[in-house]
């Protein structure tokens, strides 16, 4: 079958049937050797001179070895690698895209979910890109009913070399060009913004090389230190006149009491332990390995604060600003990684299952959701009043910034019991209650402003109290009619006083008191407000 592929040139899915690799034994059977036996600056500058002529093998061997060895740097490219694999993706059809066009992207996107189980572990691969420059990660398709598959097969960057320019890999399989890498063959993440120009310049391994080298000759010189200085220099004493057989039995013992705290020597003889001091010197090495470390942190994730707690004396400023810088090379990498997945991974899944699109500008793009959720807690407050005073606020705004999906139709969604209760409490009108007892509510409102505007002492003055207290008795009568009337109908439902006694208590924190609650604080604030008002009067 041909389609067109990625580069908009005509392909043949027959090239498909097997890895590309597989046909080059050589490759296969490669034996790997380590760079690291006998490394001196002078050949580690050789390997970035070859590497830049083209021959990247030794190089990339190299940098493999580095991150196996230097346990610091590992965790530091760890880091970074780590945090694009967190982040959640979408694929997110064209601009003014057709239905055609959304069917295929979510064609797409359900077969990369429920059809491909390695995705994380592809990202890891691609990331690892960074350090080299490039990430070559081969695809083989397989048939699945009518559904072509991809599974990733990660191969080492010394399995290739650059094009004559410099700026293209080429596959080595023996010939003298190399091989151009199948089209939907691979995915092949060039990190190009680490570095401009040629490729085999691109890696960040090329950054860490030199600490990494001046760390390894500070580690073995403080072990020397270490060897030299770190134990006490014992010293044997022997007379004067002492035969061979009395300094080599001295000598025994000196070597006997280092190892083993423990000797025997002829009398006469004397052993003196001299403890070093000034041996401070050593830690101009740590002095070295940790500014080391520190360049390798810097070239890696831009800062080192989150590789070292350190008191930097300036609050929590500084942190909050190296968190922004990891934070912004997080996003540059998930771009980079998004757009090698749309070229290498989504658009030959769309074509080799047919997904219909016009060319590689109509394919849907892959994109990591690279937003933090808002803080609910400022958002629940802040949002009922800028609605109160009348601000339009869109729905689906709110649920972007909080990351709070937008219900499916068929989704169960929470739902308020007491809509009143979605009003925030200080927004509240004092004395509020559920609708049904709203009429109530006013009317005891009512009779209290009468109450206070009437004057104190006037002839047809009449008590508050006579006439607040029967709004209240009504209201809470209600309440009291409605509890009264549940637990009727259980005890017209129940066969024996237990069955009723086991309702009750099941119902029993279901019942709602809030209203009745609020009606007695009512009353007590009118009992204080007569109480008062009897003081006043001399009552």
């Amino acid at each position: 079958m041909k389609i067109i592929d990625q580069h908009g040139n005509k392909f043949d899915t027959g090239l498909l049937r097997e890895p590309q690799t597989a046909r080059v034994a050589a490759l296969q059977n490669e034996l790997v050797q380590s760079q690291l036996d006998g490394l001196t600056p002078a050949k580690a500058a050789r390997l970035l001179k070859d590497a830049d002529q083209g021959d990247i093998v030794a190089q990339h061997r190299l940098f493999d070895d580095m991150y196996d060895r230097d346990a610091h740097l590992r965790c530091e490219f760890d880091k970074r690698r780590g945090a694009v694999v967190g982040l959640d993706w979408r694929l997110v059809p064209p601009a003014d895209a057709t239905p055609a066009e959304k069917k295929a992207a979510a064609m797409v996107e359900a077969l990369l979910r429920d059809a491909v189980d390695d995705l994380e572990d592809l990202l890891l691969c691609m990331m690892d890109g960074i350090g080299h420059g490039f990430a070559p990660i081969e695809l083989e398709w397989q048939r699945w009913g009518d559904e072509w598959i991809p599974k990733f097969h990660p191969r080492p960057q010394s399995w290739f070399r650059t094009d004559t320019t410099r700026r293209e890999l080429r596959l080595n399989d023996g010939s003298g060009d190399g091989a151009v890498p199948t089209p939907m063959g691979w995915i092949m993440h060039a990190h190009a913004k680490a570095k401009t120009g040629y490729i085999g310049r691109m890696g960040l391994y090329r950054a860490v090389l030199w600490p990494f080298l001046y760390k390894a000759y500070a580690i073995g010189d403080f072990a020397e230190f270490l060897e030299t200085y770190g134990l006490p220099i014992i010293v044997g004493k022997y007379m004067s006149g002492a035969t061979p057989d009395e300094k080599s039995s001295l000598m025994r013992a000196v070597a006997a009491l280092g190892h083993d705290a423990r000797a025997i020597m002829p009398s006469g003889m004397e052993l003196e332990i001299n403890k070093i001091t000034g041996g401070g010197e050593g830690s101009h090495h740590l002095n070295m390995v940790a500014w080391a470390e520190g360049a390798q942190s810097k070239a890696v994730l831009g800062q080192v604060l989150s590789a070292e707690a350190k008191a930097t004396g300036m609050g929590s400023g500084v942190a909050s600003l190296h968190r922004e810088v990891r934070a912004d090379i997080r996003e540059a990498d998930a771009r980079q990684i998004a757009g090698t997945l749309t070229r290498d991974l989504v658009y030959p899944l769309l074509v080799l299952n047919g997904g219909g699109i016009e060319s590689y500008r109509r394919c849907p793009r892959w994109e990591f959701d690279l937003g933090d959720a808002e803080d609910i807690t400022a958002y629940a407050e802040a949002l009922p009043k800028l609605v109160g005073v009348g601000m339009q606020i869109p729905a689906s705004w709110a649920h972007e910034k909080l990351r709070i999906p937008s219900p499916e139709a068929a989704d169960q969604v929470l739902a308020i019991p007491r809509p009143e209760m979605a009003t925030p409490p200080a927004l509240r009108e004092p004395g509020l209650a559920p609708a049904t007892t709203a009429a109530t509510t006013s009317r005891w409102r009512a009779a209290a402003l009468a109450a206070l505007r009437t004057p104190v002492g006037a002839p047809d003055a009449a008590d508050p109290a006579d006439q607040i207290l029967p709004a209240l008795a009504t209201q809470a009568q209600a309440e009291i009619d409605a509890w009264l009337g549940t637990v009727e109908q259980l005890a017209a439902q129940g066969t024996s006083p237990a069955e009723i006694q086991q309702r009750l208590l099941a119902m029993y924190g279901d019942l709602p008191v809030e209203q009745l609650v609020e009606i007695m604080a009512q009353g007590f604030a009118l009992a204080a407000l007569v109480g008062m008002d009897d003081v006043t009067d001399g009552r």
